[in-house]
């Protein structure tokens, strides 16, 4: 809209800030000069709209400093004239010619909604009596409709605290907090040290309460009684917050019951919106590169006498053939580009198949061994840990800031030599990759020093030339593990940076933190690449998909996304967990993600439906690990209750109903029990779980530092 753009484009102007307004210049093709130094009034274009007058800086006809641009918006009588004046960076908002609220931009327009108050004594009396009508209810609309007392309770709480009626705040809270779900605690917690119209500026979780709509999914029944209970009791009050602040996304058919409404809510902004997870998501793997491996039948020949290499030969081409069908699920091949494979990364993969040849199948029957690393006096405090794909080597972040890596096989960690020896060898040579290494720098520990906090996420590249590492200060770095020097840091967060993953693929890495986005990079750039924005609070863990194109994102806010690597879209919101998420672990075939949080839960999704197909419950404390056996058929958890749990994946997920009428409304009917999923579980004396994985052959490999309790 002209007016609008005018206005902001003076605004830009009289700030000083030329570039930006050159920009929304181009953008809007506003390329003349429409701010000319005369008064330029802009014909209103649209009934309603008031025209906003362009006017040169200094003095007006009546003397008045015109040093302010003044937009008025008109209301239904003069009382309800809204003006809004642009003047330096802060907006002043005057409301029916009363007072100035000076604020920041988003915080003023976001609060200043609370301004259309009723009786202040008689919020008690309209929330009993609407908690007294639902109670009353029918047991089939109860439990729908008992989902609108928290966002309710909250609306109606600040609106008395900013509304500077803190007496009646104060009892209100008192009178109902008991009722909510014990789930929201923690945010109750945070919503009564709000008793301050002050208070309620800065606090950003309350921002995001006013700004994001709650949502809630009720079914068309209860809806529409409920709304003919406020219609006819006349109460606007409670009304006006269901219009203004909830979404109420509303199916037809059966009302969900209160276990079907318990596994899906919890999270700061209620419910996804069921919009939010129609978007297609290609979930499929892609195609293996074909090469020759004719170093197979050589080494097996040395290794073995002539008959066997024959019988082995047929297993090894139906691995191969089977990922020669390109996967109906999956992405083009070329959707995003990915690196071309090195030499080095061929021979990985040959090695891989040979390894998976080898490999342990597991189920019920047959459990994994596992083999748990102990961090002993980690007295730096250990804060994240990562294995390498072939299980060679181990890192540990500290909170001392230091990144230290092991070698947990025979083979010493080396280096390569000085610029000077490396002159002096013989290129050409067979092992010219053996003699570049400086024996002299053999150890089996490096520690790698550069961050100034401590360190949160670390990730090994797919090929272990490189190491991620990311920190409380706000950068993430990229170690080469040829030198063990620092390559590059990338500083894009300002804030500290709780997680960060390679792609499968390498090249591409993933980083989320306490500025609630998650940004892609790639290690060849300064900047990001994508930036993802979307959710409420602290991302606190990333994962690749294994067709890197999709990354999950675990927050704070209690919710996971799902993001397109390609267009920066988030293609699926799941909610349900009733903390803080911690792990993330997607199944070898692409189709699930598991997810664990700070709620002891361990809950799984079927990512092409958008819907939750399961919950697994045993864990007693946050869940920081999870992992999937190379071929899906277990699912290994470790939590902070010291323990490792393994659960059965193949039945977990074998009979989903997942017809159209369970898509369309999210209706799930999770098992009551999870325990018959429940394989074993595995205690350690004292020592939390943080990082799992499971070797090429199967073996699951624990870590975590040993606390002294």
């Amino acid at each position: 809209d002209r007016q609008t753009l005018v206005a902001v484009l003076q605004f830009l102007r009289r700030s000083n800030l030329r570039e930006s307004e050159e920009i929304l210049r181009r953008e809007a093709r506003l390329l003349g000069d429409d701010l000319g130094g005369s008064v330029a009034t802009v014909a209103s274009s649209s009934p309603g709209v008031a025209a906003v007058a362009a006017v040169p800086p200094g003095k007006d006809n009546l003397g008045r400093d015109r040093d302010l641009l003044g937009v008025s918006l008109p209301g239904e009588g003069t009382k309800d004239r809204v003006s809004v004046i642009f003047a330096g960076s802060t907006v002043k908002v005057r409301v029916g010619g009363g007072v100035v609220v000076e604020d920041q931009p988003d915080v003023s327009a976001v609060l200043s909604a609370y301004n259309q108050q009723g009786d202040p004594t008689l919020y008690e009396e309209y929330y009993s009596g609407l908690k007294h009508f639902i109670e009353c209810s029918l047991d089939c609309h109860r439990a729908e409709l008992s989902q609108l007392f928290y966002p309710l309770f909250v609306h109606m709480y600040l609106e008395l605290v900013y509304n500077q009626h803190e007496s009646e705040a104060k009892s209100f809270f008192e009178r109902f907090h008991g009722d909510q779900e014990c789930y929201y605690q923690d945010d109750l917690r945070v919503l009564s040290s709000l008793t301050k119209k002050e208070h309620m500026k800065g606090n950003e979780t309350m921002l995001d309460f006013r700004t994001s709509k709650f949502v809630l999914r009720i079914s068309r029944d209860s809806y529409q009684l409920l709304k003919r209970h406020l219609q006819e009791k006349q109460n606007n009050q409670i009304w006006n917050i269901v219009q203004e602040h909830l979404y109420i996304d509303i199916f037809d058919g059966m009302p969900r019951s209160k276990q079907q409404i318990d596994a899906m809510v919890g999270s700061l902004a209620g419910e996804a919106k069921r919009e939010a997870n129609k978007a297609k998501v290609f979930f499929g793997l892609l195609k293996e590169p074909e090469f020759d491996v004719p170093l197979d039948d050589e080494d097996e020949e040395g290794e073995n006498e002539e008959g066997k290499p024959k019988k082995k030969k047929p297993k090894k081409d139906s691995v191969g053939s089977k990922s020669k069908k390109q996967d109906p699920n999956a992405p083009p091949q070329n959707r995003i580009p990915l690196p071309e494979l090195k030499d080095s990364d061929k021979l990985d993969k040959v090695m891989n198949m040979k390894e998976a040849a080898r490999r342990v199948r597991l189920g019920p029957e047959c459990l994994p061994s596992i083999c748990f690393y102990t961090f002993l006096n980690a007295y730096q405090g250990l804060t994240a840990v990562d294995i390498t794909d072939d299980s060679s080597m181990i890192v540990g972040g500290f909170a001392d800031s230091t990144v230290r890596v092991w070698s947990v096989t025979p083979k010493k960690l080396r280096s390569v030599k000085t610029a000077a020896d490396l002159s002096l060898i013989d290129k050409e040579s067979d092992d010219v990759l053996e003699r570049i290494m400086d024996e002299k720098t053999a150890s089996e520990l490096k520690i790698l020093y550069g961050h100034s906090g401590p360190v949160y996420g670390t990730s090994f590249s797919p090929d272990r030339n490189y190491l991620l590492s990311c920190s409380e200060d706000g950068t993430v770095r990229l170690w080469s593990l040829q030198t063990f020097t620092c390559l590059v840091g990338y500083k894009g967060h300002n804030y500290p940076v709780w997680d960060t993953q390679f792609s499968p693929y390498g090249y591409y890495f993933v980083s989320g933190g306490h500025d609630r986005v998650a940004r892609l990079w790639a290690t060849d750039h300064y900047q990001p690449l994508r930036i993802f924005a979307g959710h409420l609070a602290d991302v606190t863990c990333t994962r690749f998909h294994p067709n890197s194109n999709y990354i999950a994102t675990g927050s704070a806010d209690r919710t996971i996304r799902l993001w397109d690597v390609l267009n920066g879209n988030c293609v699926r919101i799941f909610t349900g967990h009733k903390g803080p998420i911690h792990s993330l672990a997607f199944s070898p075939n692409g189709r699930f993600l598991a997810t664990g949080a700070t709620d002891g839960r361990v809950l799984l999704w079927d990512i092409g439906h958008g819907l939750m197909v399961g919950e697994l419950k045993g864990h007693t404390d946050t869940i920081y690990a999870l992992r999937f056996s190379r071929d899906g058929e277990i699912l290994a958890s470790g939590s902070m209750d010291n323990t490792v749990r393994l659960w059965d994946a193949v039945k977990a997920f074998e009979d989903l109903e997942t017809d159209d009428f369970t898509t369309a409304t999210g209706h799930i009917n999770l098992p009551e029990n999870s325990q018959d999923l429940l394989l074993g579980t595995y205690m350690t004396k004292s020592t939390p779980v943080v990082h799992l994985h499971f070797t090429r052959r199967n073996l699951l490999l624990a870590a975590g530092a040993y606390s002294s309790q």
